[in-house]
């Protein structure tokens, strides 16, 4: 098993929580509530939104905990400049690209999904995997 830094996985899964919580919320959650066709009742309560936060926070300890793993191979590897933020943003990027961009692509190309929705969510996933890349590389 690749050494990783527990403490840094717990901060880039709560990097990528508050991130997540900034881009759907008070930064851009006006333009992506039009983008996801949603359609608030104003009935909505924070308390009904706990069990998704939950598993929307533990989905970023996995994710965290994947990602230092890749960048703990590829801090070593002789394609990389070796352990440094460069290689944690750059590990972060390639996972994106990788896997997050193509099997997400995969909901426009056969189930629909709108390609203004799947952008946006692209665009804040990149920024989530650099913040989260450089975070494990800081450790």
């Amino acid at each position: 098993m690749a050494p990783v830094s527990i403490t840094a996985i717990v901060l880039a899964a709560l990097a990528s929580f508050i991130l997540g919580f900034l881009f759907h919320g008070p930064l851009l959650g006006k333009w992506w509530i039009k983008l996801a066709d949603i359609h608030p009742t104003g009935n909505e309560k924070f308390s009904n939104m706990i069990p998704q936060m939950f598993w929307n926070l533990v989905a970023n300890l996995v994710t965290a905990y994947a990602l230092a793993v890749v960048y703990a191979f590829a801090s070593t590897s002789a394609y990389t400049s070796g352990a440094s933020v460069h290689t944690g943003i750059l590990t972060g990027i390639l996972v994106w690209l990788g896997f997050l961009v193509t099997s997400s692509s995969i909901e426009v190309i056969w189930m629909g999904r709108k390609k203004s929705l799947w952008f946006f969510e692209a665009a804040c996933s990149l920024v989530v995997m650099i913040v989260m890349g450089a975070i494990i590389a800081s450790f």
